[in-house]
């Protein structure tokens, strides 16, 4: 369990920073034993990436584009 709370807080810190290379190396060991760590990284990159397309400060030409009718 303390594993999998380290492991969390890892996959956090990466879309916050880069972390190290002790970091990442710990992280894709654990997550190469874990199946419920690996689906919390992909569904923590998943709304890393949502709440960055609702970012003003993040928001490129391309996202203000209105593509309605």
């Amino acid at each position: 369990m303390t594993m999998c709370k380290k492991a969390t807080r890892l996959m956090s810190l990466k879309l916050d920073r880069p972390i190290t290379f002790q970091e990442r190396l710990s992280l894709r060991l654990h997550l190469s034993m874990c199946g419920a760590c690996r689906e919390c990284d992909r569904q923590f990159a998943l709304l890393h990436g949502i709440g960055r397309r609702f970012d003003p400060d993040n928001a490129t030409d391309k996202d203000m584009r209105d593509d309605g009718p």
